[in-house]
């Protein structure tokens, strides 16, 4: 009996340690756990609300709106479409014709020319054009409204669905960009994970980010920008699975069934 009380003890030790192994690993899982965030008022410029930058390859959609629809209709460029094949009339329809941002920065706007946009926000674009057209309208100031419709985000590595995703909103944080491809996988680093950016000018970097420290929020990458690639780590877990071949796996297996028959052996020892 007290070897079968060694036993015993023996069996509960390593039940004891499994079990605080699992905790230790489920806790590099949460979110936003380590450090306590530095406060927004002391932070200077970084507690003004986001807003993004326009960028080469972006496509714009402005639209002009007065109280004089004549005068304003040749700011708002309609995408043409054939009405009669056969005597090829045109009727245009309420889609708008996008205005593509070339590798300098700039659109070609009615009357207005070549406009610098990259660099800029929403709103000081739209100001901008609107001192300018201001002398085109003799009754008001006109209503400028711009909106970035290919606004896209690229998540790979251990989510649950990779993938490129759209967003009709100009500011995307880090963590919807994620909830957007179905979350991390448990096999996710979450202390690693990296974003690929470009800036306006062309060059590149990568910056790598921890999502269990709460100071996230004052990171460049909390907020994506146009076309990030965001990309996650496997951990050790996920990288030793998957270099274990046939052998590896039969061993596995066997190991398996000698834990069965030793817990099988500790139950007829216990009778």
């Amino acid at each position: 009996r007290p070897m079968n009380t060694r036993l015993i003890n023996s069996i509960l030790m390593i039940a004891m340690l499994l079990l605080l192994a699992s905790c230790s690993s489920s806790r590099n899982l949460a979110y936003l756990q380590a450090n306590e965030p530095r406060k927004m008022a002391a932070m200077g410029a970084s507690a003004d609300l986001y807003d993004s930058r326009f960028k080469p390859k972006d496509l714009l959609i402005i639209t002009v709106v007065t109280s004089e629809p004549t005068a304003s209709r040749n700011y708002n460029l309609l995408v043409p479409q054939t009405a009669d094949a056969t005597n090829n009339s045109l009727y245009s329809t309420p889609t708008m014709q996008s205005y593509l941002v070339d590798n300098d920065g700039t659109i070609d706007f009615p009357t207005l020319g070549k406009i610098v946009v990259a660099g800029k926000t929403r709103k000081e674009l739209e100001n901008e054009i609107q001192e300018k057209l201001k002398s085109a309208f003799s009754k008001e100031r006109p209503v400028v409204t711009i909106r970035i419709t290919n606004y896209a985000v690229n998540v790979l590595g251990e989510v649950s669905r990779p993938g490129k995703y759209q967003t009709t909103n100009d500011r995307l944080t880090i963590f919807e960009g994620l909830a957007l491809a179905g979350d991390m996988t448990i096999y996710g680093r979450r202390d690693n994970v990296k974003i690929l950016r470009e800036n306006a000018d062309g060059s590149k970097f990568v910056i790598k980010v921890d999502l269990t420290d709460k100071d996230i929020i004052n990171s460049p990458a909390y907020y994506l920008e146009q076309n990030d690639v965001v990309y996650v780590e496997p951990n050790k877990s996920r990288s030793r699975a998957s270099g274990i071949n046939a052998a590896e796996t039969f061993s596995v297996s066997a190991l398996s069934i000698l834990l069965s028959l030793s817990s099988l052996l500790v139950n007829i020892l216990l009778l």
